[in-house]
């Protein structure tokens, strides 16, 4: 979903004496000065009268040149807000300011009613419902509604990540990653489930655990139609169509579909064995091989001979049993 701001936050502050609050919300456009096209006659002639140079003698032209620049600062920008001081060269850039003040919103869209503040900010607001996207990458072609999206996109080209975290240090490419990185830091989890109140540091976790209250799967394959709740289940399902095994072992190169048959793998290797009998204290390299161990104790037989009806505690024995009718 887009967002109003233009991105522009993702520059850092401009200094104070060149930035509006409201222009850094959205690309410049033509009427960024104000809101209204026309323009500001008596203001002009002020502005006029202010820059116009001294007259002839060089004794002028130098008292000139050694005014301080807080003294030019105030002869550029000779009208400033009544509320927080803030100057601006021209009495229109005065009123649209005030709207930050007054909580006034003029300029509202036609189609979804929402309302902004100043003109521009309507126009960028309507290429949502109009598709338009003026802005695109000069590499990859990717086309974005504003100027501020496409300058955080070049960073995917540029590697650039100028938002670092403070605590380790990680750096991120948009400001908005490294805010949702701080969580991690914080602990803090504003999205809560409203079903079972399970809270999730991102909103994106919270809209994908909501799919094990509603049943929605949204992922389906395209060749066998079996559906999933989360893309990344329809990806790792998609290696049973193509074969693919990315994940292969370092030490003798067995190459298996998903990460979690490699590390069981690797316990050959490595030799550990995590799962230990309560009973005896035996252990095993897998979950699985110890359910079937503790068949053992527990006298439990859950496989049997579909002729014979005879129980095993294990596979392994109920296939050699079946020699007995199958003659092999």
């Amino acid at each position: 979903m887009e967002t109003e701001a233009d991105g522009d936050d993702c520059r850092g502050p401009e200094p104070a004496r060149n930035s509006d609050p409201e222009s850094s919300l959205q690309p410049k456009t033509e009427d960024d000065t104000g809101d209204s096209s026309e323009p500001d006659t008596e203001d002009s002639a002020d502005w006029k009268k202010t820059r116009e140079p001294a007259s002839g003698t060089n004794s002028l032209k130098n008292k000139h040149e050694s005014v301080s620049d807080s003294s030019r600062s105030i002869e550029n920008k000779p009208f400033s807000c009544s509320v927080c001081k803030k100057a601006f060269s021209q009495s229109r850039n005065v009123k649209a300011h005030m709207r930050i003040h007054t909580g006034e919103k003029p300029f509202s869209c036609s189609v979804c009613e929402k309302a902004f503040l100043r003109s521009e900010h309507l126009k960028a607001h309507m290429r949502i419902h109009t598709g338009e996207k003026p802005f695109s990458c000069s590499v990859c072609e990717k086309a974005f509604l504003r100027s501020g999206h496409l300058k955080a996109h070049m960073r995917i080209h540029t590697g650039e990540k100028p938002f670092s975290c403070k605590v380790c240090e990680k750096a991120f490419s948009r400001i908005e990653h490294l805010n949702t990185h701080m969580r991690i830091h914080t602990g803090e989890k504003p999205h809560s489930c409203s079903v079972c109140k399970k809270a999730f540091s991102q909103n994106i976790d919270l809209k994908r655990h909501m799919r094990i209250h509603t049943g929605e799967k949204p992922h389906s394959c395209s060749v066998c139609k079996k559906a999933f709740s989360q893309n990344i289940d329809l990806k790792r399902h998609m290696r049973i169509h193509t074969g693919e095994k990315p994940h292969s072992c370092s030490v003798c190169k067995k190459a298996f579909s998903q990460n979690t048959d490699l590390k069981r793998h690797m316990k050959i290797h490595t030799g550990e064995k995590p799962f230990s009998c309560s009973v005896c204290t035996k252990s095993f390299a897998l979950c699985g091989h110890l359910k079937k161990h503790m068949q053992i104790h527990t006298g439990e037989k859950a496989h049997s001979c579909s002729v014979c009806k005879k129980g095993f505690s294990q596979s392994g024995n109920l296939k050699t049993h079946m020699r007995v009718h199958t003659g092999e």
